[in-house]
């Protein structure tokens, strides 16, 4: 019995995954959804979101999308918030990794850009 209570834990931990860091920057909370991290650069800025949430049907393209969503109005927000403008976030440039928690039914998606100031 404890044989087959250890290989189907074991099973479910092995189907756990989180998405990989790009960066090492400290995240800040945006909402229940949503952390982010931005690093200065000379020419902009460096972007970070961490986006997570619950479905019960996994649906990656749909929190990915959100994640991607969530990066370019953060950008936006600090861009007003310093006072400078910066160029479109070309969406082929964001880097996406994606996890799925199969216990929790947590989805998440790490997303990182480079902005550029105009």
């Amino acid at each position: 019995m404890k044989l087959i209570l250890s290989i189907v834990f074991s099973a479910l931990l092995v189907g756990c995954a989180t998405p990989v860091s790009h960066t090492n920057i400290p995240l800040s909370t945006y909402d229940k959804d949503t952390e982010y991290g931005i690093e200065d650069r000379e020419d902009g800025f460096g972007i970070t979101v961490y986006y997570s949430r619950y479905q019960f049907i996994p649906e990656s393209d749909a929190v990915a999308t959100a994640c991607k969503s969530q990066l370019t109005a953060i950008a936006w927000e600090h861009s007003d918030k310093v006072g400078k403008p910066i160029a479109n976030v070309n969406e082929q440039r964001i880097r996406i990794s994606m996890g799925r928690n199969g216990i929790s039914g947590i989805t998440s998606c790490q997303a990182t850009a480079i902005v550029n100031w105009k």
